[in-house]
């Protein structure tokens, strides 16, 4: 579980989630992505929602990344 230090940015695609770690990776912003289908997948169980995946950036650079992610969609 994450740190309440990390703020929850996007659930989406694997496809949007690249778009989006990439843009934040631009600006220097280290997004953690969190992948329950892949967890899943190692430890063994069904995988519940593949190719959902969830974006979490550090609280104080929230805003920024709010700001890219409404450029980008």
């Amino acid at each position: 579980m994450l740190s309440n230090s990390f703020t929850h940015l996007f659930t989406g695609s694997s496809i949007d989630v690249i778009l989006i770690v990439a843009s934040l990776e631009e600006i220097n912003i280290n997004p953690v992505v969190k992948d329950e289908g892949e967890s899943a997948r190692l430890a063994g169980f069904g995988i519940p929602a593949p190719l959902v995946q969830r974006v979490f950036v550090h609280a104080d650079e929230y805003k920024k990344a709010v700001n890219i992610i409404d450029t980008l969609f």
